[in-house]
């Protein structure tokens, strides 16, 4: 049986602890979003600080240099709409070259 998982824009979104990975691990990259701090928001934690990851996912190369693109965003939803464009923009690019 095949694993579920969210999805935003149709691109998985899978989560382990207070990290997001957004995108499908089979194409050139993905974009991982890291949550440093959530502020209280009526009586839900909301991410506060985002980091924003371009990466590609050539296992080959060395992890430190697969980062493309990083970014810092207030808000989980500012972070993926920049994760997104990112992430469409490199797929894009990246067919065009093959």
């Amino acid at each position: 049986m095949a694993e579920e998982f969210f999805s935003y824009k149709g691109k998985p979104l899978v989560r382990k602890g207070d990290t997001i990975y957004y995108g499908d691990m089979s194409d050139d990259f993905v974009v991982m979003l890291s949550i440093h701090n959530t502020e209280k928001k009526f009586d839900l934690d909301m991410a506060g600080d985002v980091t924003v990851q371009l990466m590609a996912t050539d296992p080959t190369i060395n992890p430190l240099e697969s980062i493309v693109k990083r970014g810092e965003k207030k808000g989980f939803y500012p972070a993926l709409e920049l994760a997104d464009i990112w992430l469409e923009r490199a797929l894009r690019d990246s067919e065009k070259e093959a």
